[in-house]
């Protein structure tokens, strides 16, 4: 990807190239030997040295039970496992509204998704949309935003994307609502509103004979709690991601990704990946963007920080307003009693964020199952064929890094190139997000894929877990991605079963 022409004052041309690790340079060498280990596989008669490891020497046994998400990297230091415990501990901790006796846990709200990161990411897994209108919606929620005015100040990214001569999507969040939807709320305050879905069902006939029925989704907002809602509102419907490997993508040199960026399909093979760029509020400057459905947040302190301010309502050195999300139009719920203000500062201080960090950026990914398998390796043999790697590149090797030896230098399987794709419109949320456009997300991991059910006691996919199998999942892929989706549909149903025991066995 070229990154021309002029940038932010005192910006170099290769912003997003900087990494904010502690990065050891690798040499010719090195890059050369990477460059043979990560090419593509040839030949599927038997599983590549070091496959069954995909998250490198930090892979850690797969269990049989829920807790396959929630190991420490499989090379931590005992030493260092301790903070990944604190770490844990703060991820579970249930927060309560200010004031209260155990000031180190006040300050939720005023109004929230969640009382805990646990509760979105359950057992460091993957959320689904709520079942029922009994069920409330904790781990999905409603991002939102509207159309910027035309004499609205530039933002940061804004200026930065103008500067390379790009066009950019001008959003902003909503005055009343903020950047997304609110739908509890703390004694006292009101909820924004409760998210609302309906489903239509879209059969669709594969070769051979098989039918699979897709549901499409519709989402609104129901008893709003501030107003009426705008005519030009956009929602985009999240799910909370799996949280394994964070650390090791983080450690990807941007480099490698930007390498992979074909914004003008300039080899002409359908696939134009674009990276994302977002502005770091803790770097200053504008960065690669990695995490989130969108790959809105450049780093794994960066997104906590987020949903600490977002989800929960509690503020952090990055994000220090103790009303989270509430705008100035919600005067009570920025009036009302928060937990900032005692010994700690912040809700979360720098050291608690930093427990969390640690504890986020070391989740290990478990090993492959039935690596060497004959299905699954014939399985593997289809999704090349069919073009999958050309989004999902299956490997890595990351950057070496002084400070962080479990994430360094690692040879890691994760199956995406952390790019923006075009997936289509059946995808397609219309809701711009620095340089993604209304229907292009960021390709998701698929390590760990196979063990969903048994974490998460269900299969549900995608951006907003529309998808119940990984068929499904397949089948919703259009865009760039339909020409592979295509010849899924079109293969016969042995080749589509091998298919999904290689994704299965992920």
């Amino acid at each position: 990807m070229a990154i021309g022409g002029a940038a932010l004052s005192g910006e170099p041309q290769d912003a997003l190239t900087r990494a904010h690790l502690d990065v050891v340079a690798r040499t010719d060498a090195e890059a050369a030997r990477i460059a043979d280990i990560v090419a593509p596989a040839t030949s599927f008669d038997a599983a590549e040295p070091f496959e069954a490891n995909p998250g490198g020497g930090a892979t850690v046994r797969a269990r049989s039970d829920a807790d396959a998400f929630s190991q420490a990297s499989g090379n931590i230091s005992f030493a260092r496992e301790l903070d990944f415990k604190i770490g844990n501990g703060l991820f579970r901790k249930v927060w309560v509204s200010s004031p209260a006796s155990t000031q180190a846990s006040d300050g939720l709200g005023p109004l929230y998704n969640a009382r805990s990161c646990q509760r979105c990411h359950l057992k460091d897994g993957r959320g689904h949309p709520p079942e029922g209108p009994e069920d409330p919606a904790v781990s999905m929620f409603l991002r939102l935003s509207v159309p910027a005015a035309p004499d609205e100040a530039t933002s940061e990214i804004e200026a930065f994307l103008l500067s390379l001569g790009e066009e950019t999507r001008r959003a902003r969040p909503d005055p009343v609502l903020g950047g997304q939807l609110q739908n509890f709320a703390v004694q006292g305050q009101a909820a924004e509103g409760r998210m609302t879905i309906t489903t239509r069902e879209m059969p669709v006939e594969l070769a051979g004979g098989e039918t699979v029925t897709l549901l499409a989704p519709e989402y609104g907002i129901a008893d709003p709690g501030y107003g009426p809602l705008r005519d030009d509102l956009m929602l985009s419907p999240r799910v909370a991601p799996q949280m394994i490997g964070l650390g090791l993508l983080e450690a990807i040199p941007p480099a490698d990704i930007l390498a992979l960026a074909d914004p003008e399909d300039a080899d002409g093979d359908g696939i134009s990946g674009r990276a994302q760029a977002v502005w770091s509020f803790e770097e200053e400057r504008p960065m690669l963007g990695r995490f989130g459905l969108k790959a809105g947040a450049p780093t794994i302190r960066e997104q906590a920080a987020s949903a600490f301010a977002g989800d929960i309502g509690i503020s952090t050195p990055i994000f220090e307003a103790p009303w989270g999300d509430c705008t100035p139009e919600q005067d009570a719920c920025r009036a009302g009693p928060h937990g900032d203000g005692d010994a700690r500062g912040t809700e979360v201080d720098a050291e608690a964020l930093d427990l969390v960090t640690f504890y986020s950026r070391n989740l290990a990914v478990p090993a492959r199952r039935d690596v060497d398998a004959s299905e699954v390796l014939r399985g593997k043999e289809i999704f090349y064929d069919a073009g999958c790697p050309a989004c999902h590149q299956p490997k890595f090797v990351t950057d070496r890094l002084a400070d962080q030896p479990e994430q360094s230098f690692q040879l890691i399987w994760p199956y995406t190139d952390l790019l923006l794709h075009d997936m289509g419109e059946g995808l397609a949320d219309h809701r711009p997000e620095g340089r993604a456009s209304g229907r292009e997300w960021r390709t998701a991991p698929l390590w760990g894929i196979g063990l969903t059910e048994q974490v998460n006691g269900h299969s549900r996919f995608l951006h907003d877990g529309r998808a119940r199998s990984l068929l499904e999942a397949v089948i919703w892929h259009g865009g760039e991605a339909q020409a592979a989706r295509d010849r899924v549909v079109e293969m016969p149903k042995p080749d589509r079963d091998a298919l999904i025991h290689f994704l299965e066995s992920l």
